[in-house]
């Protein structure tokens, strides 16, 4: 595992600008979209899983077609009452 450490800034409008050299290392391009983490009082910046990523990995859990139905219909119910 190679270790990468430099520094960024914060902007005045609490903006991360990491280095391109950090960009570059994880793959972060612009406008891709990140998920933040919070673990033990440090920050992890991480790329978010794209589609395509996301549909190559393996499968990890199979469901019935009726318990994927039974599962939408709940989530159909919940978000027409927020």
């Amino acid at each position: 595992m190679v270790v990468l450490v430099t520094r960024g800034k914060v902007g005045s409008k609490g903006e991360l600008f990491p280095p391109k050299e950090v960009r570059d290392a994880v793959g972060l391009a612009p406008n891709r979209s990140v998920v933040f983490t919070v673990e033990g009082g440090r920050l992890v910046v991480e790329p978010a899983a794209t589609l395509e990523e996301l549909l190559r990995q393996p499968v990890r859990y199979r469901i019935s077609r009726r318990e994927f139905r039974k599962i939408r219909e709940s989530l159909s119910r919940e978000a027409e009452r927020a």
